[in-house]
């Protein structure tokens, strides 16, 4: 786990999926067994992929010592990527 301005977070992978997925989605595939096939919104799921994307690839470096000021350095991308994952519970804080 890894620390960031003093608290560990994770991405909720299940969240993810829900956030991209149709809802009631399931449609069965005829050419197949019978199985189901997911149906997702490609808008979404690029969005949510490119932000996650800038924030795993952030470069700054992060004075820990320094708490909530260290986040001053950030790129204006990586704050709003960071923030909107955050509010759609994406980015979890542990």
């Amino acid at each position: 786990m890894l620390k960031f301005l003093g608290e560990n977070y994770y991405l909720d992978i299940d969240e993810i999926e829900k956030r991209v997925s149709f809802e009631g989605s399931s449609i069965t595939n005829e050419n197949s067994t019978g199985g189901t096939e997911q149906q997702i919104s490609v808008t979404r799921y690029e969005i949510i992929k490119s932000m996650i994307d800038v924030i795993l690839t952030e470069r700054e470096d992060i004075d820990e010592g320094l708490g909530a000021h260290a986040g001053k350095d950030l790129s204006i991308p990586f704050k709003i990527a960071f923030n909107t994952l955050l509010i759609n519970r994406i980015i979890i804080n542990l």
